[in-house]
């Protein structure tokens, strides 16, 4: 009887400080609504912290992965400006590692990936795209977090010939933002798939790639309430499921 399929979770940097302790001054964590959109799906969440680049041993363990949010990426990954002062600290590490699994990711173009919003800027820099360093410098009104620079509810409106809107099942939903960059120049063969009322990139997807979803809210935070939140990971659980019967059936 074949096992659950595992899905790869990327954690946050050592120098992002999800957790305080007197005994530890770094941590690689995640937010456990990550895991729990994974369990409920069925898969088995198995977390990848930065600081290793051995993609093809790491993909022999995982059948999926979710590239997922955090900080800012470093501006010189992608030639923006890094003296915005609006810029968050950048975790080096995180930045190396995950560049390089999405880059990894988009030439094996086998595995199942679902970006969540950090991990849509990540892909859109690993194929060569570029950032707005600060959302409300190019909008007259911020939408896109709450005035204290937290959630906001957010519409987003998909094409309804996008997988995402397949897999949600709608081209309207109300998203979890919490974001203040954006994706500005789009990279090598990425398309567009979902934008804000204020024109602001929400989605993209990779055609040429089996299955790929890279969004820009965080579809974890009310995927518990929200069967079409829910949705992308039921599917990026079941797609990692059909992956794992290909590995086998090669084995």
């Amino acid at each position: 009887m074949m096992t659950k399929p595992v899905i790869g979770i990327t954690t946050g940097g050592r120098s992002e400080g999800y957790i305080t302790s007197a005994h530890y001054d770094a941590f690689y964590s995640t937010p456990a609504q990550y895991v729990d959109a994974v369990r409920r799906a069925g898969g088995i969440p198995f977390l990848i912290p930065p600081g290793g680049e051995d993609w093809n041993a790491v993909l022999q363990l995982v059948d999926g992965v979710i590239i997922t949010g955090g900080t800012d990426i470093s501006p010189t990954e992608y030639n923006g400006n890094a003296d915005h002062q609006k810029l968050y600290p950048a975790d080096r590490e995180r930045d190396t590692t995950e560049i390089s699994l999405a880059k990894h990711l988009m030439q094996e173009k086998q595995t199942p990936l679902l970006c969540i919003c950090r991990g849509i800027q990540v892909l859109n820099v690993a194929a060569g795209g570029t950032l707005n360093e600060h959302v409300p410098d190019i909008i007259d009104e911020d939408i896109h977090r709450s005035p204290e620079g937290i959630w906001a509810m957010q519409d987003v409106t998909v094409k309804e010939d996008s997988l995402a809107a397949h897999v949600m099942g709608t081209t309207q939903v109300n998203t979890t933002s919490g974001h203040h960059q954006s994706l500005k120049d789009i990279g090598e063969g990425l398309r567009v798939v979902a934008k804000a009322p204020d024109g602001i990139i929400e989605a993209v997807e990779m055609p040429d790639h089996p299955w790929l979803i890279a969004v820009q809210w965080h579809p974890e935070v009310t995927a518990m309430k929200d069967d079409s939140q829910q949705a992308l990971f039921n599917e990026l659980v079941e797609q990692a499921k059909q992956r794992k019967q290909a590995k086998l059936a090669i084995s």
